[in-house]
């Protein structure tokens, strides 16, 4: 498989952190208020998330775009799209991680409508799916049938987990970068997870630090034209180490942004998380956000 190439740029990579500078290490840091904010919080979410989780087995239908948004809007949503007023028509798609579905994002999902964003809608992949490629392929096709249903030449893409692998893929080597203006992830093994070696089934195989799959995604993607935000937090459980979770590759132009105290399940939900996606698809990308879990509200 030949990588995608066209024209575009030269890539701009940069990273966001906390001010006080990269994550703290040592046992201490597993006893800050933040952090066990954060496990808390991921506790409490993965309850509520497996009571959810049954409402979110059936596909979710696309809102199409009336043109319009119903109601007065705040002026924070007003601002967000004040430099480019099509923006928050622009639909934008939700992949989810393994074994899990679109009830994962059913906060993130209506906080992106409130804050004005017109067509929002989540995408189930088949719970057998054992490649990687192979949802990227199942991902194409459904992005073909969003464009076509709202009429729109490209939409954004946020994806959880292994749902922003499969978006990276389908970006990256199948040519989702026509398709594709930009890519969001929360907690995506970018390079692989150590817990991918506890478990010998042929999907979680690829999740594995230098699996042929990741190796792949390393090599050269000349013109790739979406941008690449990702988004990892130093609570992870899911994603060890969890830097893994930073996106590197000197063809995409890359964003990563690390979160404090925020677990694996909780990043779809995190307050300062939903809005670093808000103001990133609106393309008003600000000074580095300050996020840490004992802020989530």
């Amino acid at each position: 498989m030949r990588p995608v190439s066209g024209s575009c740029s030269a890539p701009a990579s940069h990273t966001e952190a906390l001010p006080d500078g990269p994550p703290r290490g040592g046992l201490r840091a597993l006893f800050t208020a933040a952090t066990l904010t954060g496990g808390l919080t991921e506790l409490a979410w993965a309850g509520a998330h497996a009571l959810l989780y049954p409402l979110g087995t059936r596909t979710e239908p696309l809102p199409v775009d009336g043109r319009f948004r119903p109601g007065p809007q705040r002026p924070a949503v007003r601002a967000l799209f004040a430099a480019d007023p099509l923006a928050a028509r622009t639909p934008v798609l939700l992949v989810h991680g393994m074994i899990d579905n679109r009830s994962v994002f059913a906060v993130m999902r209506h906080s992106l409508r409130r804050r004005g964003f017109a067509s929002v809608c989540s995408w189930n992949y088949s719970p057998l799916l054992t490649d990687v490629a192979r949802g990227a392929d199942d991902l194409g096709r459904h992005v073909e049938r969003v464009c076509e249903r709202t009429g729109h030449e490209r939409i954004h893409v946020v994806g959880h987990s292994l749902g922003g692998l499969i978006a990276r893929y389908y970006v990256q080597r199948r040519g989702g970068d026509r398709r594709v203006e930009s890519l969001v992830t929360l907690g995506t093994p970018h390079r692989g997870s150590l817990w991918a070696h506890m478990m010998p089934t042929p999907l979680v195989r690829q999740l594995r630090p230098g699996s042929p799959v990741l190796r792949e995604l390393e090599e050269p993607a000349p013109g790739c034209r979406t941008p690449v935000t990702a988004i990892y937090s130093d609570l992870d459980q899911m994603v060890l180490p969890t830097s893994a979770g930073r996106c590197e590759h000197p063809d995409l132009a890359v964003r990563n942004v690390l979160v404090r105290g925020v677990g694996h399940l909780s990043l779809p939900i995190h307050r300062a998380v939903v809005d670093e996606v808000a103001v990133t698809l609106a393309g008003r990308r600000g000074a580095p956000p300050v996020m840490d879990g004992a802020a989530a509200a």
